[in-house]
């Protein structure tokens, strides 16, 4: 079987999981999602011999669409603000969900993750249980005893720390 065919039968099985994901991701901008989508799919039958077979093909699709996107924010210069960081760190976890699989072969990801440790108690914790385990304010405030404004607060620092620790690296503007 030709590759063409094999990419036509895998973007007839994945399209729609695929758009969904990029609209999620695109999180208000259906055109944006479109063309991020389309784009997925070309650069996976351009590099279709790069695919290694140990992970699923949704989830390489998805590595795909989040790297054209990160791609599409650098372009327009309006890399990972807060809101920005927020938005794919959460869909980073809703990757993970989607397919089963880990994604620590992703640069932006581990690069996260790595900041993540390097974080002090318990600003590391806090973000991780918000936006890995999607705990609620109140929820995290019950762990440690605290108001569910001290919850919000040491998220909110934890974030800034971060998005400030990936600009001094010069990973995002």
């Amino acid at each position: 079987m030709k590759i063409t065919k094999e990419m036509d039968l895998i973007y007839k099985r994945y399209y729609r999981d695929v758009y969904g994901f990029c609209v999620r991701l695109c999180e208000g901008h259906p055109e944006l999602a479109e063309d991020v989508c389309q784009e997925t799919f070309f650069k996976a039958l351009k590099n279709a011999d790069s695919f290694r077979g140990d992970s699923k093909i949704l989830s390489w699709l998805c590595q795909i669409a989040k790297n054209t996107y990160i791609s599409h924010l650098r372009k327009e210069k309006h890399l990972l603000k807060t809101k920005d960081m927020e938005v794919l760190l959460e869909n980073v976890a809703n990757i993970e969900d989607t397919t089963q699989e880990k994604l620590e072969d992703q640069d932006s990801v581990k690069e996260i993750k790595r900041i993540m440790s390097d974080l002090e108690p318990p600003y590391d914790e806090v973000f991780r249980m918000k936006v890995v385990q999607e705990k609620s304010y109140s929820e995290i405030a019950a762990i440690y005893h605290k108001s569910e404004n001290w919850a919000r607060v040491t998220y909110f620092r934890a974030k800034q720390r971060i998005v400030e620790q990936m600009r001094q690296e010069g990973h995002y503007e």
